[in-house]
């Protein structure tokens, strides 16, 4: 009996301890089960396998075999919806900040893609930008420069963001940059996925089986060292994910609990989307690493559903400037006329009918030495084996001659060689001197062009800026397409492999998934400027382009090709149609273009002020009265259009910023000179802002506004009622403007304007105190508008005013009386 108590109070006890242990060995199976073994459901073990998880595959036992998607199909991505598409194409990129390196790496591929995006400061607990639009989604792809900033969303905007990917099949991109308070080994949080960090790897690999690749061709390892010492790689057993990238650790130590046999390491993962539902490219470092930015670029075609993704196909023209051109000693010899031939055979292996393209100067013909001289006779015995083009005869740049008939002589001086010669002269292209008078538009270049040689393209580098080189673009003016030209890295001055600048690592740098890589990858069409120089002594040039091509075919599927400059230039505008129209730009803003532009013009004939309208408002009116200014001076008027040139909303456009100027005068010597335009049309058309701001990025704008309902009614009329202060106040508003451009003389308007009560207008008083008006047609009276058609102009208007007070109040400016009155009435 009295044993009974203590057997009573040990039961619980060894209750606990049962207990304890029974939770301890389940711990120890779940741990075993989860990341050990490899479980029956799934078709293989995770990113990588450990000892125990390692996949049987035939081919390489180190790559987890491919999983088809039951959500999504792999062959188009998460962005396809068989019914049209339900988002915009555009990129939502969450940046560190604006000025991140690995932010602006991810922008300019984007726009070097010619993909729309807009970038965000990663939020913290801040709002998400808005991501839809009527029950259509914003953006296509996520983009997260530091993938924890997307993982420690605060809950209301992950659920916000995840519920998003997941109604509209959006994909997310994040990159993970390890540093020196990263953990070595830590969960990424809310995922099955482990992170080991600040490793040093190589012999990177590309997984064949990666359903996301498309550029990107698997083969053989990259041997060596990848980039830094602050990589991460991923492991899970989870089998949503996917190694696309996989590479080795520097040193012989394995990557705790990943096991021995795990020798290939993944460094870029694609979540398939069986976690949660959403499909996800992770990159264990930045973009410094070149087959990142290769495998970025298909990452965002296969999220995208195809939607955001470059074709296959590129084509590639290389020009070879300068031929006959060049001091001794720098010139191609008989070896190297031989060489240039072979290469261009070995090079039509990997680009069928791969042809150079030599642009001549007859001039310099036998300028070189004996050796050199036998070189230019063996290059003209192979005439018809490359393709021509010319340059100037006397290599001579055409801005720096205003005379069309000199550069027409200069051309039939050259056209006149290579008919003795037996060189073609029919191919249509041709490439001016240090891109000189292409652009700056040189209109005595192209009317040259056009009557001597016939040319129908041409190319530059200069379009719209040298830099950066990814807005390279091409225009089409007075029937010449002009090409965007790429550089490759080697000048006049790169002749010999061991001087080459920084070193001949750094031109090997530029092939081997460099800069000239890129340009291959992300340009659809691609101009290469290479110099005679470039292919005599070392011949850089044979080196490089062959070099370039085999680095292609290594290492992605592009199918290279090349076409003659008039089939290219098509195929170009067939490609980006948008182009065709040029948008002229202030010469005077970028050196390079002002020392390429004609002497004799001069930026000073620009206006600095335009009058954009709208009509029906008085502009004829306030066109009069700014130019009785002294200091002001209005364009000549037009045959057509009268005061107006109407040159930047129009075809006028397209005569050139030559023919534009012809319609202000020579400025004088003094700074005073203040011309200005007045154009009613420009204020409803969709390109005249964009064309004037780029072309008169510093002028000084003018509008008038007056209710839009007076404006309809008059059109209805088709009479003018001007605007109520420019109508009653006249001179108090030419104080205004006066005070606005600066001018340095201030006149009384109330003295120079008079009321006419006959026009019932306000006009120029001369001298006995006679008027001047305008015409018949300007300022008269009318009936008032009836009530109930001022009442549907208002309602009709209602939204408009409300969104121009906001312009206005963003713009500082004060609300016009007319407004204030009409937004009385919509409380």
């Amino acid at each position: 009996l009295p044993a009974l108590p203590l057997r009573h109070k040990c039961v619980p006890a060894t209750s606990l301890l049962l207990l304890f242990l029974f939770c301890t060995v389940s711990v120890f199976i779940s741990a075993y089960f989860l990341y050990g073994v490899k479980r029956e459901l799934e078709p293989s073990g995770g990113g990588v396998s450990g000892a125990d998880g390692a996949s049987a595959d035939s081919d390489d036992p180190r790559v987890t075999p491919s999983r088809l998607l039951p959500l999504r199909s792999v062959s188009g991505g998460p962005g396809v919806d068989p019914g049209g598409a339900r988002t915009d194409p555009v990129v939502l990129v969450f940046v560190e900040s604006q000025y991140s390196q690995l932010g602006q790496e991810i922008v300019a591929i984007l726009e070097s893609g010619r993909f729309r995006y807009r970038t965000e400061i990663s939020p913290g607990k801040g709002d998400m930008p808005t991501l839809t639009d009527k029950e259509r989604g914003r953006f296509t792809l996520v983009i997260y420069e530091n993938i924890l900033k997307y993982v420690n969303l605060d809950a209301w905007n992950r659920e916000l963001l995840d519920k998003y990917c997941v109604e509209y099949g959006v994909g997310i991109i994040g990159f993970f940059k390890a540093n020196e308070n990263s953990l070595l080994s830590a969960q990424l949080k809310g995922f099955p996925l482990f992170l080991h960090s600040n490793l040093g790897l190589k012999d990177c690999t590309v997984n064949p089986k990666s359903p996301l690749l498309f550029i990107t061709r698997s083969g053989q390892p990259l041997p060596g060292p990848l980039p830094g010492d602050d990589w991460t790689v991923f492991q899970s057993n989870h089998s949503t994910y996917e190694p696309v990238l996989l590479a080795k650790t520097q040193s012989a130590e394995s990557v705790a609990s990943m096991g021995q046999n795990a020798a290939l390491l993944p460094s870029v993962v694609q979540d398939l989307g069986l976690h949660d539902g959403i499909q996800r490219v992770l990159f264990g470092n930045n973009l410094v690493f070149w087959l990142h930015k290769l495998v970025f670029v298909d990452a965002v075609a296969f999220l995208t559903g195809k939607r955001l993704s470059l074709s296959l196909e590129r084509y590639i023209l290389v020009d070879i400037d300068d031929i006959f051109v060049g001091k001794e000693g720098t010139r191609m010899k008989v070896p190297d006329v031989k060489a240039l031939l072979e290469t261009q055979r070995e090079l039509r292996t990997h680009v069928p009918n791969f042809t150079f393209n030599l642009g001549f100067s007859g001039k310099f013909f036998h300028a070189g030495s004996d050796e050199e001289d036998l070189g230019d006779d063996l290059l003209l015995s192979y005439v018809k084996e490359f393709w021509w083009f010319p340059h100037m005869w006397s290599h001579m740049q055409p801005h720096l001659f205003h005379n069309q008939s000199v550069l027409a002589e200069q051309m039939l001086l050259n056209k006149k060689f290579a008919m003795e010669h037996g060189i073609p002269t029919n191919m249509g292209y041709a490439v001016a001197p240090h891109h000189s008078g292409v652009y700056p538009v040189h209109m005595q270049l192209y009317d040259a062009w056009k009557k001597v040689w016939g040319i129908k393209v041409t190319s530059t580098e200069e379009y719209p800026h040298l830099k950066p080189a990814r807005f390279r673009r091409g225009f089409i003016h007075s029937g010449i397409s002009v090409l965007p030209r790429q550089t490759c890295g080697l000048f006049t001055h790169t002749i010999f492999y061991k001087d080459y600048p920084g070193s001949p690592n750094e031109l090997d740098k530029l092939i081997n998934g460099g800069e000239l890589f890129l340009t291959v990858l992300l340009n659809p069409i691609s101009i290469f400027m290479t110099h005679l120089s470039n292919y005599g002594n070392d011949r850089l040039g044979l080196y490089t382009f062959k070099s370039l091509m085999m680095f292609v075919q290594t290492w992605t599927n592009l199918k290279v090709q090349t076409l003659p400059p008039v089939q290219l230039a098509q195929k170009y505008f067939s490609l980006f149609p948008s182009e065709r129209d040029p948008l002229w730009q202030d010469p005077c803003e970028d050196k390079r273009h002002k020392d390429i532009w004609s002497k004799e013009k001069t930026c000073d004939r620009f206006p600095k002020l335009l009058v954009i309208g709208p009509q029906k408002t008085g502009t004829t009116a306030l066109y009069l009265f700014l130019g009785m200014h002294p200091d002001l001076t209005s364009n000549y008027p037009s045959k057509e259009t009268f005061e107006e040139i109407q040159f930047f909303n129009g075809h006028n456009y397209h005569r050139g910023i030559d023919w534009y100027m012809e319609y202000f005068p020579l400025p004088s010597n003094t700074s005073s000179d203040y011309y200005f335009e007045k154009s009613a049309n420009y204020f409803d058309s969709e390109v005249a802002a964009q064309r004037a701001a780029a072309l008169l990025p510093k002028a000084k704008i003018i509008t008038i506004l007056i209710n839009p309902a007076d404006r309809a009614y008059s059109w209805y009329q088709l009479l003018v009622l001007d605007g109520q202060m420019l109508k009653t106040e006249p001179a108090s508003i030419m104080d205004k403007i006066q005070k606005y451009l600066g001018l340095a003389n201030i006149i009384n308007y109330h003295k120079i304007l008079a009321f006419d009560p006959k026009k019932g207008f306000w006009c120029q008083l001369l001298e006995g105190g006679k008027t001047k008006c305008l015409g018949k047609s300007k300022g008269r009276r009318y009936p008032d508008m009836d009530p109930e058609s001022q009442g549907f102009l208002r309602e009709y208007y209602r939204d408009h005013n409300i969104e121009l007070s906001k312009l206005l109040y963003r713009m500082g400016q004060p609300l016009p009386s007319w407004l204030r009155e009409e937004l009385v009435h919509t409380r």
